[in-house]
């Protein structure tokens, strides 16, 4: 079985017109399909002729996806000739409760378990999902292998193809690894108009071969099917036999992409059973690092308090299955044991071969001849103890200043003194 979603980040570009075509399509070659209504307005519900009301919907399928639920959900379609088969799960207003841009990953996780039940009863499951990258948009992709983005060869709309291409391969690294963009189908197109071949050529030379061609034409026979809730296979006419030709391309693209994927997964189950080889008993590792070798063992994601309508959700779809309200429980945390820091292993220094200690003689001290002052031969400046000529202020009246040196034209004789004059 392989999951499809149908999406586009943009309103208004024909992303149910394209579900109901692949649906057209599988229908006329008789694969067993699912439609999955995830948009709130359910207009594929509408499409496929399914009543506006159900007993139970897609939003009792997110709250509780149990066997009897998801069995009792699942309504067969109106188109009744006998050709294939296709079931649905109708879309409900109510759906809008989940999608949230905050909505955790227990409940994204939802519609993934619900197919995984009835994987052998289908080949093909088709999503149809909302213009919104919220909660419903992201629990579609996280439950699919591919992801076919719609748009229409305007410049909003071309925008909107790569705002979702960067979001699928988001989450393809970060939650999902399956997933995968299926290509970009160009809806609407009217071949006399330059602007819709400039769009078109534009698309192409940004993503390539993910471009799908041809391209789907816009046609008022599409519509008309889809008002007289009637596959376009079946609609007369050669404009309708140009649609059919183009969604059969599709999913033959889809149903290569299948076999595709059967060939991963039994690749991936034979390296999984391929022998490991063990780690090395006296390897060192990392603080809080793993040994080479060892998977560590995985971390449960301890579940998450959701609000109390989701709650009543589940209890809700408990009842209709005949279920005891108390088998709902409310998910509470779990004790989360105390951390435990890991030391760092110490490393010693590497040894340094023993070598005879060397005897190294200190050199001798000289004591540096004191210079005499100039003009004074006969004095030499006084010295502290660390050897350093100190600056005295010089005693009398002799007030030069301290860096000015002595000469003897500055001293007066004896006979050139001047006496004192005497008190009166």
């Amino acid at each position: 079985m392989i999951v499809l979603s149908v999406s586009s980040l943009k309103g208004g570009v024909g992303k149910t017109s394209v579900t109901l075509g692949l649906a057209s399509a599988a229908y006329s070659r008789g694969v067993p399909t699912l439609i999955v209504d995830m948009d709130p307005q359910a207009d594929v519900s509408t499409g496929l002729d399914i009543p506006v009301q159900t007993p139970l919907d897609v939003a009792d399928v997110l709250a509780a996806p149990k066997s009897k639920l998801l069995g009792d959900a699942l309504v067969p379609s109106g188109w009744t000739d006998k050709r294939g088969r296709v079931d649905v799960i109708p879309g409900s207003p109510r759906a809008a409760e989940f999608d949230r841009p905050s909505l955790s990953d227990r409940y994204l996780r939802k519609l993934r378990e619900a197919l995984s039940r009835i994987a052998q009863d289908y080949r093909l499951v088709i999503i149809d999902t909302p213009p919104s990258l919220n909660g419903l948009t992201r629990a579609s992709w996280a439950a699919s292998q591919r992801v076919l983005i719609v748009t229409e060869p305007g410049l909003f709309s071309v925008a909107a193809a790569d705002r979702a291409l960067r979001a699928v391969d988001e989450l393809r690294r970060h939650s999902s690894a399956t997933v995968q963009p299926l290509g970009i189908a160009v809806n609407r197109v009217r071949p006399n108009s330059r602007e819709h071949q400039y769009r078109v050529n534009e698309l192409r030379e940004m993503f390539g071969p993910l471009v799908l061609s041809p391209a789907l034409p816009e046609r008022t026979v599409l519509q008309q099917a889809q008002g007289s809730a009637r596959p376009i296979h079946a609609w007369p006419g050669r404009p309708a036999a140009e649609l059919a030709t183009a969604f059969d391309q599709i999913l033959d693209r889809t149903l290569r992409a299948e076999s595709i994927r059967g060939s991963e997964d039994r690749e991936r189950t034979r390296s999984a059973q391929a022998p490991t080889v063990p780690a090395e008993p006296n390897a060192v590792t990392d603080a809080g690092a793993q040994p080479t070798g060892q998977t560590p063992a995985p971390e449960s994601e301890p579940p998450t308090h959701e609000d109390a309508f989701l709650i009543a959700l589940e209890r809700r779809a408990a009842e209709k299955t005949g279920t005891s309200a108390n088998s709902v429980k409310t998910p509470v945390k779990p004790d989360i044991p105390p951390t435990f820091t890991a030391q760092s292993p110490t490393i010693a220094a590497p040894a340094v071969p023993n070598s005879p200690p060397q005897q190294i003689s200190p050199a001798p001290q000289t004591a540096a001849p004191a210079a005499a002052a100039p003009g004074r031969p006969d004095r030499a400046p006084s010295a502290n103890a660390a050897g350093e000529p100190s600056l005295r202020r010089p005693r009398g009246n002799d007030r030069r200043p301290l860096d000015q040196p002595d000469s003897p034209a500055d001293t007066p004789s004896e006979g050139e003194r001047k006496p004192r004059r005497p008190r009166h």
